[in-house]
Formats: structure tokens, C-alpha cells, sequence
């Protein structure tokens, strides 16, 4: 039998990952031959080709999140919840033959259709939990609602040009900036992935009253016309953090990889050492500052801002401003750029000169001079003394510091103060401080950890529905992923935060004691294991084990139980 496997879980992470490789298992142990497509962060999403999709004879769905089956239509077709497949694959493969119905057009119930994007800095929790939340607002308001999702992973559930003009308006929900070309002419309403998350419902109705006309500027500026969250200088910032990560993780693994042979091994010429931290030193972390310049500048003026950014971020490098500088260079280049596109009139036969000649001259110029004439001495003084700072700064300094950052990576849990320790953290990489890194890790895995935790010791104190939100709260928290806390946080805020950021800044400070390094700057628990990425080891695990407990012990204490809060209210 000829069958398709769809597997999918909110958050885009292991159960889906786990349920493909077990579905595909069982289904080729029954005979049959299967196609799956897995929607997870851990592998790239491989479609069905057209070709599977016309001769396939069985279509079985295993998701807890919202999927487009508009392909499906006239196949046999049986969906469940992802965790019916994990408890017997062989069993829900069998089931699902014999339950399967022929999969009908689904015509919309309520008064409206929409069609949404998220993105968020890092592309893995709030860009996944804030489709999630909107797609399940949708369906219980009665709007149809296709999202699609540009995560670390790139696009999935990708709009077509179908999806689009079929929509009545389009939700921005980014953190960051995304091509918004393809809506021109469309009603948008933009928001921040935060804001769909805890809101949903208002999201959804907003976009519908509140949505204006786009009208896309080629050169120009992508979303500055749309209604809601306009994009400002720390939406710019986190734009360009999202595209240097990767640079930085790629970077900082190889390093430490490169220490796998010895701590100097990499000084002996021709050898792998050499060429590792080539790599990861001399070519990815060398990348880091102008990739960061160059896509702020980017999110500023469009295509014609990364030119002049990336070159002002090289500057920055050169002359030692580092990450600050380089965060100056991208908004000189951007605005530079921006102003040539709106402010300089050419005549049409012109036109064509101005992104690929006038701006990247002009901008180039102006953001160059100034980095080198008034920028760049300053800054990189600024640099040099904040990293002699951090390299010699006693206990007592330290202790200080890492409770700052690990509180302020437990406040809002993703949004703007969590991001601006984690920013901040990231950019002394390229300085060679690995210590705020490691407390910022350290504190962020400390929210969801401890959650769930607290769902173990005071289980009678939690209902059934947060019980299973704890347990997926310890995955994410092992994953670094601060906003696998937020159920917890939107229901009974006025402890939780407490709780977590209490138990973060007690992390963040034992990680700084401890003198504890990171040179990656996400993968939580997965980092533990490539020697030298984390020094030492054994100490960085413990303030973590500290953080959680604190927080866990001190949230279960606190909780009320959903009787008494009734009592209360």
C-alpha cells in the first residue's frame, strides 16, 4: 500500500522528529510503501512531490498543530494526535487503514480568511508556539488561518500565491524582519510573536478590523506602511542577531572542537587543530560583526542597506570596535541607504544605477569615514576596556553580573529583556568573553526546567492539562528554550516570573563564580556534549541543577491549588 505520513507536534521538536522515524519503521515492517514528511526543527521538511501525492492510496496524519491538507482532498485520509502514534505505531497505522475517510473540501465556518507569518530572532520556540496559539484561536472563531513559519530550520507551510489572494488580510507576527513583498497591495497587520502568543484571539480580530493596505517600495523599506508594530532600532538589532547566529554557533563548535586535541594544539600549522579554528576563528567569528551590521542595515533600507553594513561592520572589526561598533555601523549604513532611497530624485532612465551604484557608493562612503573619523576610537576604546573588564573583574563583579543577566533572562521569557541579556551575551563572543554566554545559557534553561520540576513535587496542586505542560517544559528547558515556561507564566504570572528569575539570577550567579565559559551560544543540554564547548563542566551543570531546583521548590510552595484560586477570586 502505497501511503503518506504527515507528523507534526506544536512545538516542532522531538515527538514529531520521533514519530516519523517509529511510523516509518512500522509501516515498512507491515510492507507498505511510505513517504513521510516530518515537521520538525531537528531535520529539513522534505514535501511530497506530485507525483506521491497522485498515486498515493492512504494518507495518515499524526499532529497536534494545525496542517494544510487542501492536497489530500479525494484520499483516504485519517488524523490523530501524535502521541496515539508513539504509544503503537504498528496499531495506529492499522487503525488509521481502517478508519480512513476521503478527505472533503473544507469551507470556511466564520466570517473571514486569513493567512499569517512568525518569526522570531533565534526561528525556535516563539515562532512555532505563536503559530500554534493563532491557529487554534482560528479554528475555535471560525476563520481559516494558514501560517507560515521561517524558523531556524527555514520555511515551512510556505503561502502560495493562492493562499494569499484568497486571504481577506495577512498577520506579520516577527520579531524580526521578513520579505513582505509578496503582499503588496494586500491588507497587513503587523505584531510581535509575543504578542499572538498571549493574545491570539485580539491578534486575530485586530488584523481583521485594524489591517491597512501595503504597498510594497522595491527599494525601499519593507513593512514601514503596515498597521501595528512598526519596525523600530530594536527590531532592527534583533534582525541582524538572527542572522549572526548562526555564525556564532557555527563558529564558537568548531573552536571548541578545535580543543579537542589540546588547548594549543591549534598553534601547530597543517595540523586538523589549525584548520578547525581556522575555520571557526578566522573565517565564521570573523563573519559575525559584519553579517551583524550588514542585516540590521538590511532591515532598515531593504536589499540596498547590506552592502554599506557589512562593510561598516568589517570596519568596526578592523579598527577593534567589536559588536557595539558594529551595531553603529549597521544603523549609519541603514539610514544612510534609506535616505538615498527615499530623499535622491533620478530621472527614470537613471533608476536602474541607484541600488547597485548610487546607494552602495554613497552609503558606503559616509558609514566608512564616519566609523574610521568619529566612530571607531571611541568604540573600540569602549571595547577594550569593557574586556579587560570582564577578563580581570573580581568574585564579587562577577556574582553581580551574572545575577543581572540571568534575571533579566528569566523576566519576560523571551521577549525584549530576555533578548536584550542574550544579545548583549552574544556579541562578547567576538571579544573573546565567553563567561556572560555561559551565564545567559545557564539562566535561560531555568524557567521551563523549573516548571517542570514544580509539575513533579506538587503534582495534586496542578491540574491534568499543566501537568502534561510541565513535561514538555523540561524538554524545552534542556533545549534552552526559556518559553517553554510561558503556560505557566500566563496563568499565575505574579508567581512565576518571581520564581524563575530567582532561581536564573542564582544560576547566572554560580556560572559567573565558577568561572564558567560557553563558546556556542544555544543548544542547552546538547552543548554538554562536545568536549570544550563548556568549561567546566561539572560546575556549569551544577548551577544549573541549583537554578531549577530553586525555582521549582519555591513555585511549588507558592502555587494554589485551582480550587483555592477559585476560593480567591
Amino acid at each position: 500500500m502505497k501511503t503518506l505520513i504527515m507528523t507534526a507536534c506544536p512545538s516542532g521538536m522531538a515527538s514529531s522528529y520521533l514519530a516519523a522515524r517509529l511510523l516509518r519503521q512500522a509501516a515498512q515492517d507491515l510492507g507498505w510503501q511510505v513517504n513521510v514528511e516530518c515537521y520538525s526543527q531537528l531535520e529539513s521538511v522534505t514535501s511530497f512531490t506530485e507525483a506521491q501525492l497522485d498515486e498515493a492510496e492512504l494518507v495518515l496524519v499524526a499532529a497536534d498543530s494545525s496542517l494544510d491538507l487542501s492536497r489530500f482532498i479525494g484520499k483516504p485520509l485519517y488524523r490523530s494526535d501524535i502521541q496515539s502514534a508513539l504509544n503503537d505505531p504498528k496499531a495506529w497505522l492499522q487503525q488509521g487503514r481502517a478508519q480512513a475517510e476521503v478527505q472533503k473540501r473544507e469551507t470556511p465556518t466564520g466570517g473571514g480568511e486569513l493567512v499569517a507569518i512568525t518569526a522570531c530572532p533565534t526561528g525556535v520556540a516563539h515562532t512555532f508556539m505563536s503559530a500554534e496559539a493563532l491557529t487554534e484561536a482560528a479554528t475555535a472563531m471560525g476563520i481559516q488561518l494558514k501560517v507560515e513559519t521561517q524558523g531556524s530550520v527555514g520555511v515551512q507551510h510556505r503561502l502560495t500565491a493562492a493562499d494569499i489572494k484568497a486571504a481577506d488580510a495577512v498577520i506579520v507576527a516577527a520579531d524580526i524582519e521578513v520579505d513582505l513583498s509578496r503582499f503588496d497591495g494586500k491588507r497587513v497587520y503587523r505584531t510581535s510573536t509575543g504578542a499572538a502568543l498571549k493574545k491570539p484571539q485580539q491578534t486575530i480580530n485586530s488584523a481583521l478590523s485594524d489591517a491597512r493596505r501595503y504597498q510594497h517600495q522595491g527599494a525601499g523599506v519593507a513593512g514601514n506602511q503596515s498597521h501595528g508594530t512598526e519596525s523600530g532600532p530594536y527590531h532592527h538589532l534583533l534582525t541582524g542577531v538572527s542572522f549572526m547566529l548562526p555564525m556564532v554557533v557555527a563558529g564558537g563548535l568548531l573552536i571548541a572542537l578545535s580543543f579537542v586535541f589540546g588547548i594549543e594544539a591549534f598553534r601547530q600549522q597543517d595540523s586538523l587543530a589549525a584548520a578547525l579554528m581556522q575555520i571557526g576563528g578566522g573565517s565564521a567569528f570573523a563573519l559575525m560583526i559584519p553579517v551583524l551590521s550588514g542585516y540590521i542595515a538590511y532591515s532598515i533600507a531593504d536589499r540596498p542597506g547590506i552592502a554599506p553594513g557589512m562593510i561598516g561592520g568589517m570596519l568596526a572589526s578592523s579598527l577593534g570596535a567589536g559588536f557595539i561598533g558594529g551595531i553603529i555601523g549597521g544603523f549609519l549604513a541603514g539610514y544612510s541607504a534609506r535616505a538615498l532611497v527615499q530623499k535622491v530624485p533620478m530621472p527614470v532612465s537613471l533608476s536602474a544605477l541607484k541600488p547597485i551604484l548610487i546607494i552602495p557608493l554613497f552609503a558606503s562612503l559616509f558609514t566608512g569615514l564616519t566609523m574610521i573619523y568619529v566612530v571607531g576610537g571611541p568604540v573600540a576604546w569602549v571595547m577594550t576596556s569593557l574586556t579587560e573588564f570582564l577578563n580581570n573583574m573580581g568574585s564579587a563583579n562577577a556574582v553581580l553580573l551574572g545575577i543581572i543577566i540571568g534575571a533579566m533572562m528569566c523576566f519576560d521569557l523571551g521577549g525584549p529583556v530576555n533578548k536584550a541579556a542574550y544579545a548583549f551575551s552574544v556579541g562578547l563572543l567576538a571579544s573573546q568573553s565567553y563567561g556572560p554566554m555561559a551565564a545567559a545559557m545557564a539562566a535561560g534553561m531555568v524557567p521551563a526546567l523549573g516548571m517542570g520540576i514544580a509539575t513533579l513535587l506538587a503534582r495534586r496542586k496542578f491540574n491534568a492539562g499543566e501537568r502534561e505542560a510541565g513535561k514538555a517544559a523540561l524538554v524545552l528547558g534542556l533545549c534552552f528554550i526559556s518559553e517553554g515556561a510561558i503556560p505557566f507564566a500566563a496563568r499565575d504570572p505574579l508567581r512565576v516570573i518571581p520564581s524563575c528569575m530567582l532561581g536564573g539570577a542564582l544560576t547566572g550567579a554560580l556560572s559567573m563564580f565558577f568561572g564558567a565559559k560557553l563558546l556556542a551560544p544555544h543548544g542547552g543540554i546538547f552543548v554538554f556534549f562536545i568536549p570544550n564547548a563548556i568549561q567546566p563542566v561539572l560546575w556549569y551543570g551544577l548551577a544549573i541543577a541549583v537554578g531549577t531546583v530553586t525555582t521549582g521548590v519555591l513555585y511549588s510552595a507558592l502555587k494554589r491549588s485551582d480550587g483555592q484560586m477559585l476560593a480567591v477570586k
